[in-house]
């Protein structure tokens, strides 16, 4: 990770406040910012949304709110401000989407942000999501696809480019069919397990 004193000082100033009482099991659900019940299937949509065009939100400051279902980590922060991205918020970013089985680390794409950004907006909605997998090691993504093979030996996942989310207030399916309407990346919906795969590669859809 050859991470930096004052890199791992800084990033654990911006995750200072996060939970990380209740780990996984009957406790990940609960840790969700809106239960299913109160899901609206888009019903919060705000006046006037979807007015800009998919991807070219002109908004000097984005924000984002990311729960790691498996850690509790939760962080809430302003990830683009200006012209640029902010680095110490890319650093929380990719501790917080770590690989929770072994602790690996890496890169994530900042347009992967700037997607789930412009899906919320899209809807209408706050850009809250819970997180069921970011980063995927090597190690891990070969354990997953012993058990299923609907795991991609290349997935973007090991590139820090995709992410399987929920997102407060708008049922999954939801989700799905908004992101699918935006013509933008990879957009993947699994209805058993109840998530939804973006990632920033060539635009294709599937269900899983």
């Amino acid at each position: 990770m050859n991470w930096s004193r004052r890199r791992l000082l800084r990033a654990g100033g911006i995750l200072a406040g996060v939970s990380a009482t209740g780990v996984l099991a009957r406790s990940a659900r609960a840790l969700e910012p809106g239960s299913r019940s109160a899901r609206a299937g888009g019903a919060a949509r705000a006046a006037g949304a979807g007015d800009e065009l998919p991807g070219t939100s002109s908004a000097a400051a984005k924000r984002i709110s990311l729960l790691n279902l498996h850690t509790a980590e939760k962080i809430d922060l302003e990830f683009f401000r200006g012209q640029d991205y902010v680095p110490d918020s890319l650093v929380a970013i990719r501790v917080c989407l770590r690989d929770y089985r072994n602790g690996e680390q890496h890169v994530i794409d900042p347009k992967l942000m700037d997607y789930l950004y412009d899906v919320a907006r899209h809807i209408g909605v706050d850009p809250v999501f819970s997180v069921i997998s970011g980063y995927r090691s090597p190690q891990t993504n070969e354990q997953l696809r012993e058990r299923s093979n609907g795991v991609a030996r290349h997935s973007l996942h090991l590139e820090g480019r995709a992410i399987d989310v929920r997102l407060a207030g708008v049922d999954c399916a939801d989700l799905a069919a908004q992101a699918r309407e935006m013509n933008r990346g990879g957009v993947g919906y699994y209805q058993k397990s109840d998530f939804v795969h973006l990632d920033t590669g060539a635009f294709r859809t599937w269900n899983g």
